[in-house]
């Protein structure tokens, strides 16, 4: 019985260790970064690319960070852990827009980065509806302190039109592809370097639920 007790345990610390610093299963919940993942996508997430800290699951506890060997960057899908007070635990994927030191607007949904538009094939506009009052608000909010445009005091970003914004030090600026069915940066600032976990590294798994069915396709391919 002792045997099995330290059998048990040391699969369990085993199953830690590499969830927090090599490989972790994730499953997406959420259409917002449709085409490129779907609902029903299940995901093996490379943690050890950006670094990762020992995660005791279930408390919130995390200690003993390592470093990574790269470092995320314009364009790259990856996966953080969220900023809002009311989802600290929560595992999010989005793109990468923009990077520390650029300068992103965004106008009639046309991405402009560094005095660039962006060609975005992967990204996808459905006719859903925009924020509430309340939470424009939040948005001017949290981007008025990195505006760079000639008129503060009449800012009044939306979804669709924002910036010139430019991305602070050691943060990043994150979207969904799925540009009007996504909760990102626009909604909530700035992504903290501290906060991103890993990237994507292949689709073990996927299904769909109307009709139920596996979707054969997607297995093993590498979302980009």
């Amino acid at each position: 019985m002792i045997s099995w007790a330290k059998s048990i345990g040391f699969a369990l610390v085993l199953w830690i260790v590499l969830r927090s610093y090599l490989v972790e299963a994730f499953r997406i919940p959420s259409p917002s970064m449709e085409n490129t993942l779907l609902v029903g996508d299940f995901l093996f997430v490379n943690k050890a690319i950006y670094g990762g800290e020992l995660q005791i699951p279930l408390t919130g506890i995390r200690l003993l960070p390592i470093k990574g060997y790269a470092e995320p960057h314009r364009d790259g899908v990856v996966i953080f852990r969220s900023v809002e007070a009311a989802t600290p635990d929560l595992d999010i994927v989005k793109r990468v827009i923009g990077e520390a030191g650029d300068t992103l607007q965004m106008v009639h949904d046309t991405i402009i980065r560094n005095h660039v538009r962006l060609a975005e094939p992967y990204a996808l506009y459905l006719d859903l509806g925009g924020p509430a009052v309340e939470e424009l608000r939040q948005m001017r909010a949290h981007q008025l302190p990195h505006y760079v445009g000639r008129d503060p005091a009449h800012y009044q970003p939306t979804t669709h039109d924002w910036g010139p914004l430019v991305v602070p030090p050691d943060s990043f600026w994150v979207m969904g592809d799925n540009r009007n069915d996504s909760r990102d940066s626009r909604y909530w600032g700035f992504l903290p370097r501290s906060h991103i976990e890993g990237k994507p590294l292949i689709i073990y798994f996927s299904i769909a639920t109307d009709p139920l069915r596996i979707r054969w396709g997607r297995l093993l391919h590498t979302p980009r």
